[in-house]
C-alpha cells in the first residue's frame, strides 16, 4: 500500500506492506513532529510598548547631552557647583530596588518622573528664550519626553492602572544667560542619570512581562 502524508508542507511518501503496525507508528511520528515543530511566539501589547519606550529613552539620552552644548573640558569648570532644582526626581539605584520592581507600580512612577522633567525642561526653554539663547535643544528634549509620556500613559490604560497626576514644582526666576547655562547643565546631568536608570527599569519590566528577546 502506498501513502502520502504532509508534515507542514513537507511531503513524505511511504510504501507500507503491513499497513496496521506501520500506520500506527506513522501516526505517532506525526504527532511527535507537530509538537516539536517551532511555533511563533506571541507577546502581549505591553511588550511592544516597553520596546518603544526603550527606543525613546535611547533617543532622549542623546538629546539630553545637547542641553548645554559644552565640551567635557568646559564642564570641568562647573564641577562642584551647587544644584538648585530641588524638584527634579531622585532615583533609587540599589539592587533591592530593582529586584522589587512591579509593572503596576513602576510605570506610574516613571510617568511622574517624566512629567517632572517635562515641567523643568519647558521652564528651561522659556528661560533660554528670555535671555535670547537658542531653545532648540530644549524643544528636542521636551518632544522626546512627551512621546515617552504618551507611551506610558497608553500602557497604564492597557493594564487598567490609574494615570497619576502631574507633579508641580517651585522654579527659580532666571535673569542671566549664566544662570540659564548652570540650570541647563544641572537638568542635562540629571536627565542622563534618569535615562540610565529608566532603561534598566524598562528592561527589567520586559523580563517580568515575559517579552521575547530581539
Amino acid at each position: 500500500m502506498s501513502l502520502i502524508i504532509s508534515f507542514n508542507s513537507v511531503f513524505v511518501f511511504l510504501v507500507i506492506y503491513d499497513s496496521t503496525p506501520c500506520l500506527l507508528h506513522l501516526m505517532l511520528l506525526a504527532e511527535l513532529f507537530v509538537h516539536s515543530s517551532s511555533r511563533p511566539t506571541h507577546s502581549s501589547p505591553l511588550c511592544g510598548m516597553l520596546r518603544s519606550m526603550i527606543h525613546q529613552v535611547d533617543r532622549l539620552t542623546v538629546s539630553s547631552k545637547k542641553l548645554h552644548d559644552l565640551t567635557d573640558e568646559e564642564l570641568i569648570n562647573f564641577e562642584g557647583v551647587e544644584n538648585r532644582l530641588d524638584g527634579l526626581p531622585h532615583m533609587q539605584h540599589t539592587a533591592a530596588h530593582f529586584n522589587s520592581l512591579k509593572v503596576n507600580k513602576s510605570l506610574p512612577q516613571l510617568f511622574v518622573f517624566i512629567q517632572s522633567f517635562r515641567l523643568h525642561v519647558d521652564w528651561l526653554k522659556t528661560a533660554k528664550e528670555n535671555v535670547s539663547l537658542s531653545s532648540e535643544s530644549a524643544e528636542d528634549v521636551s518632544s522626546h519626553l512627551l512621546q515617552l509620556s504618551n507611551l506610558i500613559h497608553k500602557s497604564l490604560l492597557l493594564i487598567s492602572e490609574e494615570v497619576p497626576q502631574s507633579p508641580s514644582a517651585s522654579l527659580p526666576v532666571v535673569s542671566t544667560a549664566f544662570d540659564v547655562l548652570r540650570f541647563s547643565i544641572e537638568i542635562s546631568e540629571r536627565l542622563e542619570v534618569f535615562c540610565n536608570w529608566s532603561k534598566r527599569v524598562l528592561v527589567h519590566l520586559q523580563r517580568l512581562s515575559h517579552c521575547p528577546r530581539h
